[in-house]
């Protein structure tokens, strides 16, 4: 095998997808899950380095019937899911008239928390 550089799988360097730590708001649609939760996609956790000690600032708005949206900072768990704190679920609730909101799509955007737990 030779040194030229190429990476793996015949991969160049110019060929490979550059990992960035969130610098940007970034959204993305999700189901909510029993127990107020949300999965992040894979691939945002894998392209913007999500880990779970990272505090986030998230937003979130029901996709249908809402005007409103709400906004608190959270910590990802180890397997990539948010949960929504009660409060803010039920204020989201009480703006769409539903009793749970399960299995509703929600609308998603993720911020780096500036000096939050830093």
């Amino acid at each position: 095998m030779s040194c030229s550089g190429a990476g793996r799988r015949g991969q160049s360097e110019k060929g490979k997808v550059q990992h960035m730590p969130l610098t940007e708001k970034v959204g993305f649609m999700a189901v909510l899950q029993r127990g107020n939760r949300v999965q992040v996609p894979r691939l945002i956790r894998w392209q913007f380095k999500l880990e779970p000690d990272q505090v986030l600032h998230v937003t979130v708005e029901v996709q249908e019937g809402s005007t409103g949206e709400a906004d608190f900072y959270m910590r990802m768990t180890r397997d990539g899911r948010l949960t929504i704190p009660k409060l803010t679920l039920k204020v989201l609730q009480e703006e769409c008239d539903k009793k749970s909101l399960v299995g509703y799509v929600l609308e998603i955007a993720l911020k780096p928390a500036s000096g939050v737990g830093m």
